[in-house]
């Protein structure tokens, strides 16, 4: 009788943190007693089973014997529906910071998120989501102690998502673009690498390649141009020093070489990719930096760069029409 009791007790306990879970869940639920009674038809087979068998003891405790495995089959039922009520709570805290992300309210939606996570530690999508309103609130080139902690809570979330799954493309691709906000270019060409070892197709993370390398490229070429009292004339510099074309050349032959090469490979991928193309033509000016008194080849490397720019206005009409049919709609008769 005494571990009837308790059993009892245990059941109650457990009803009433189930009994939380019902405004989440929408489902009502059934007192102890209301369930013991529901429960007298199996216990009544169990009796009636056991008696088959010639009865040596006395019926009274065969009658608690029957109970307590029904009993024990209802706590962990039960148990097993309290953990779900977690879930259900942190299904409802993944809505309201969806909703408040959608409001740009993005540190309500951390909380929320956050909160998620804490909830049911394997929401995946909670930690998506976490890493990704953290970084929509990082500021490009911003290089102030907030921005930085921000950008770098952003960085954690999304490594978390990868420990999971190392081929998420959403968090490899957000850690590229976060890098390259926050000024770690190699850190975001690796991420950027990374993403087209899983996906060879992917046009944009060849491109955002080479716009890094013509970034860096570009700073060393300022930097080296300023020592030597020029500003860059975007046509190979013909005036600077042998010293500092020496310089152009340690400096942005491996950066120039590899923007070339991705840039080109984003255009095959997207034969129409004007952006690219725009690029191809900035980065040639930059191959002409490195053509030290060779003056066809700079030249040449010029050239090649205005027949880019005209491949750009092209590709431009090209995708402006497409725009436009697109939005027309309809049939053309």
């Amino acid at each position: 009788m005494a571990t009837r009791g308790i059993l009892h007790r245990t059941l109650n306990n457990h009803l009433k943190t189930l009994a939380d879970c019902t405004r989440y869940a929408g489902h009502p639920v059934a007192s102890a007693s209301t369930i013991e009674q529901r429960s007298k038809p199996l216990q009544q087979i169990k009796r009636h089973t056991e008696i088959i068998a010639p009865p040596k003891e006395n019926p009274r405790p065969m009658k608690l014997t029957a109970r307590i495995p029904v009993t024990a089959a209802l706590v962990a039922t039960l148990l097993c529906a309290a953990t779900g009520c977690n879930q259900l709570k942190s299904r409802d805290q993944l809505n309201k910071g969806v909703q408040a992300f959608k409001n740009q309210k993005y540190e309500e939606a951390v909380d929320h998120f956050q909160t998620a996570i804490n909830l049911d530690p394997k929401s995946e999508d909670a930690k998506l989501y976490l890493a990704t309103a953290y970084a929509n609130q990082v500021v490009p080139n911003l290089e102030t102690k907030d921005n930085i902690d921000l950008a770098n809570k952003a960085l954690d979330a999304f490594q978390v998502v990868l420990a999971k799954d190392p081929n998420d493309l959403t968090a490899l691709k957000q850690i590229a673009s976060i890098s390259r906000n926050i000024k770690k270019m190699d850190q975001a060409k690796e991420y950027e690498r990374k993403v087209i070892a899983i996906d060879p197709n992917d046009a944009e993370a060849y491109y955002t390649i080479g716009v890094v390398d013509w970034m860096q490229a570009y700073k060393s070429a300022v930097a080296i141009l300023a020592a030597d009292g020029l500003t860059d004339d975007g046509f190979g510099n013909v005036k600077k020093s042998k010293g500092a074309c020496q310089k152009l050349v340690e400096a942005n032959t491996a950066p120039v070489t590899e923007g070339l090469e991705v840039l080109q490979k984003a255009v095959d991928i997207n034969p129409n990719y004007e952006e690219a193309m725009t690029y191809l033509n900035l980065m040639n000016r930059r191959k002409a930096d490195l053509e030290c008194g060779n003056d066809a080849a700079r030249k040449a490397d010029l050239a090649v760069a205005d027949e880019w720019t005209q491949k750009s206005m092209g590709a431009r009409k090209a995708n402006e029409l497409k725009k436009e049919q697109k939005a027309g709609g309809g049939v053309t008769m």
